[in-house]
């Protein structure tokens, strides 16, 4: 299944919002929906296949599992979070092979000590600017199409060592070979601002619900100077929001029929998973009944 070209929307101009995806489910809700790019999140795909905390806690080959599943279950291009690229110079490598041939179309590699953790929660690290700026190097030789897989370098220094070392090692990992450079948890519109003035390489904001950058609209930010968005928390906060409001229906009122619990039909569900061809398969292989009772 060919995949959206993730270069050619960002060379046309083309703001780019790509919704967080938690779980299969929800991929194939964005298939029905329509969009372009999708984002793995590490820390809502670990959250919702170990219901662990994005801590450095799910390993490469877990991490790997998930994000192929979703590239094969997602008709929109996945933008993949790698994390700290799970190791050194070597682990990176592999990892960019690993997510290249998953059919990622851009990996994002953070320059956080391991163990990491979500750029929004505190007791972040960061390594020296010189070992991410090998990173990104590394991340760039070592994809196989260049053009088909671009490699975002994330900083989480804000917190760090302040705006100021964020941008300095934004401007770094840019002049390293980043095809994207991405600004974690920067804490207003005046940073962001900033920021993509400074630094002349397509700009991704996070649009994460709950952290410590202002939301703001996809024509806002167009406007401020990013080039594209990733809204990472959307699906899991909502499936969250969905699932407890049920349970505590059922528990409150002994039943799932009720005026407050708005449920998907479960018609139209069947439809969305891909029952439909598992039938028409049924139908066309299945002997007869009296043959298979003969």
């Amino acid at each position: 299944m060919s995949k959206p070209d993730l270069g050619a929307a960002l060379r046309a101009g083309e703001f780019v919002v790509a919704p967080g995806i938690h779980d299969m489910i929800a991929a194939v809700l964005s298939n029905e929906v329509g969009f372009d790019f999708v984002y793995a999140s590490g820390y809502w795909l670990t959250a919702s296949a170990y219901g662990l905390p994005d801590a450095g806690i799910a390993t490469y080959t877990q991490m790997l599992d998930r994000v192929s599943t979703l590239a094969r279950t997602a008709k929109a291009g996945v933008i993949a979070d790698a994390d700290t690229g799970y190791g050194g110079l070597l682990n990176v490598h592999h990892t960019v092979l690993g997510y290249e041939a998953a059919g990622v179309v851009a990996i994002q590699i953070e320059d956080q000590e391991f163990p990491k953790k979500c750029g929004h929660t505190p007791y972040k690290r960061v390594v020296p600017v010189e070992d991410m700026i090998e990173k990104v190097k590394v991340a760039c030789a070592a994809r196989r199409d260049p053009s088909a897989m671009l490699v975002i370098a994330r900083t989480d220094a804000r917190q760090t060592d302040g705006f100021e070392g964020a941008v300095r090692r934004g401007l770094a990992y840019a002049d390293a070979g980043a095809d994207i450079v991405f600004l974690e948890a920067l804490e207003s519109e005046a940073e962001m601002r900033e920021a993509c003035a400074r630094i002349r390489k397509p700009m991704m904001a996070n649009m994460a619900d709950g952290g410590k950058t202002p939301i703001r609209s996809k024509a806002e930010l167009k406007e401020i100077g990013y080039a594209l968005a990733i809204f990472p928390s959307i699906t899991g906060l909502a499936s969250a929001a969905a699932t407890k409001k049920a349970l505590t229906i059922l528990k409150q009122q002994g039943t799932s029929v009720s005026p407050d619990l708005p449920l998907y039909s479960f018609t139209a569900f069947n439809s969305l998973i891909g029952f439909e061809d598992v039938w028409a398969f049924e139908r066309r292989w299945a002997r007869a009944a009296k043959e298979r009772q003969m």
